[in-house]
């Protein structure tokens, strides 16, 4: 099992804001793991093992490559956060040094790992054979402009996999299934405040039907197959949940609109219906993933 990370051009819209360290380790410690759901069905679906290859692109901070390499699979991650590359960098290559130069560090589980400051995804799998499924765990269809990087990354990546490869694409479900929505049109009302254009990158809007098809389409890709998975989103408490939420980049809109402060609030008082009596924090949502062919 031989993690690979790769520090890659964005394809996401939203800048990194001042604090990306604290928004990093947000996204790992509290936000990441509300999408492991989706990361175990889709694997179990496609019965990830010793025998995958697998190219991540936005990586993060690596949870489900660490699931994937967990199961036996060749996982390489692209991504362009410095911040969350680290922490992946953490979580699968410990002992590694520093990530300003290539390295090999071995992986708790024997394997080992090759690290790439900048650059093009590697051109094979760790392994050194070519791909066999590439994966997009970022979830799609929630943010003005969260895609139109996504086609010429994938269009890069295809031809690194083998004929007939295994591309999955992931996405937020249809609003009214997704209880998180209700707090996400904060970023939208925010947002709009300023009145930028609608189309400006990292402004929430509602999920499409199709977009994850329009996605593959443009990227020649050809759908075979897809499903839906229940990811709750639950928090210890709305400062944690407040934290979680804006680590997603969804606020970033609403932040340049208005200020961090203001975002927090108004995020923290739309998510008091979801309070439990307790005092945690629980909405449940839906995501949706389609499985395409190369």
């Amino acid at each position: 099992m031989t993690p690979t990370l790769v520090r890659n051009q964005p394809y996401a819209g939203a800048p990194a804001p001042a604090d990306a360290g604290s928004r990093a380790r947000d996204w790992a410690e509290i936000q990441e793991r509300m999408l492991a759901p989706l990361h175990e069905a889709v694997y179990d679906r496609l019965e990830v093992g010793a025998a995958t290859r697998m190219l991540a692109l936005g990586c993060g901070s690596g949870l489900a490559m660490l699931v994937a390499a967990a199961r036996g699979a060749h996982v390489t991650g692209v991504d362009s956060d410095r911040e969350r590359l680290a922490l992946a960098r953490t979580r699968l290559l410990p002992g590694a040094d520093g990530d300003e130069t290539p390295a090999r560090s071995p992986h708790p589980a024997g394997g080992r790992a090759r690290l790439m400051e900048d650059g093009s995804p590697a051109p094979s799998a760790a392994d050194g054979a070519p791909y066999n499924l590439i994966t997009v765990f970022e979830p799609i269809g929630c943010a003005a402009g969260d895609s139109e990087g996504l086609v010429p990354a994938l269009r890069s990546a295809v031809p690194l996999a083998v004929r007939g490869a295994s591309v999955v694409l992931t996405g937020w479900g249809p609003p009214e299934r997704c209880a998180t929505a209700d707090v996400l049109r904060v970023a939208a009302r925010l947002a709009d405040s300023a009145r930028p254009p609608r189309t400006e990158p990292g402004r929430w809007r509602p999920t499409l039907r199709d977009d994850l098809e329009d996605v593959a389409a443009r990227a020649g890709l050809r759908p075979d197959g897809s499903g839906r998975v229940s990811c709750p989103f639950g928090y210890a408490n709305v400062g944690s949940a407040v934290r979680g939420l804006l680590s997603t980049g969804l606020f970033d809109a609403a932040v340049r609109a208005t200020d961090r402060s203001q975002v927090e609030k108004e995020v923290a008082e739309a998510l008091h219906p979801h309070r439990r009596p307790d005092g945690t924090v629980w909405m449940p949502n839906v995501f949706r993933y389609l499985v395409c062919v190369t």
